[in-house]
């Protein structure tokens, strides 16, 4: 068994493209997405438009809720830009996803932990920064959800943790947004550090999971000129560098 993970793509088509022809020559057995499908200022209608012929199997994000569900004078600049690109077919689709999935026996996919798309599994807000949070905090937000392989992404920190035997966690980090700056309470950022676009590979031999974190090179600065071209300057230098200015 052979599992290609992918999350937050935000819209950024050709980081898409870039990893979805790394992993068909691979030979995998499925694709799992992992939610946060077009929000941000690059190409929305686009990346859904690929997504939707693929037919993925895919949960649904905070910020594709949150285009689909929150009042269009209510959204941040990202979702609204997303909203005005996609058709009502397109949000409506976004909102119909599951919160979350059974991928195969053992193996659970959600966005942020099983009870909260907005949540972070498997990490804490220090000093402004993302840091891995301690396995009793990862073990609480799991739940009563049963599985052995958990796989999130909201992060965009490409991480894996072995929870004591018990429970392995995969984020693959994000394809389409290698850092970005969340104002709300407490305020913090997220850095990859490079602008690659990322996935993760998991390869199942007899009962024990194996995991690659893969970083693609892509254009990341056509994807940074279509950020500055619709205002967002903040995408621009995050998507070119993988670190906020």
């Amino acid at each position: 068994m052979r599992l290609a993970i992918i999350a937050d793509i935000h819209g950024n088509l050709p980081a898409l493209r870039a990893v979805l022809a790394d992993i068909e020559r691979r030979h995998v057995d499925r694709i799992v997405n992992l939610g946060d499908c077009v929000s941000g200022p690059l190409w929305p209608r686009e990346t859904m438009d690929s997504l939707e012929e693929l037919e993925l199997l895919t949960v649904r994000g905070n910020h594709d809720r949150w285009v689909a569900e929150t009042p269009r004078s209510r959204m941040n600049a990202s979702d609204a830009f997303a909203f005005d690109e996609l058709s009502s077919s397109q949000r409506t689709a976004l909102g119909a996803l599951p919160a979350q999935c059974d991928v195969c026996e053992g193996v659970v996919a959600v966005h942020g932990t099983p009870v909260d798309d907005n949540q972070y599994l498997l990490e804490d807000i220090l000093d402004a920064r993302l840091v891995l949070a301690p396995p009793a905090t990862i073990r609480g937000r799991l739940g009563c959800r049963a599985a052995g392989v958990v796989l999130c992404g909201h992060s965009h920190q490409p991480r894996i943790a072995q929870l004591a035997g018990e429970v392995l966690v995969v984020n693959p980090g994000s394809v389409g947004c290698p850092a970005y700056a969340d104002p709300t309470p407490p305020a913090h950022v997220s850095q990859s550090g490079s602008p690659h676009a990322r996935y993760a590979l998991l390869s199942r031999g007899g009962g024990d999971w194996s995991v690659e974190l893969i970083a693609i090179a892509y254009d990341c600065n056509a994807a940074a000129i279509r950020a500055a071209e619709n205002g967002r300057s903040d995408w621009a230098q995050a998507l070119k560098t993988g670190f906020i200015a």
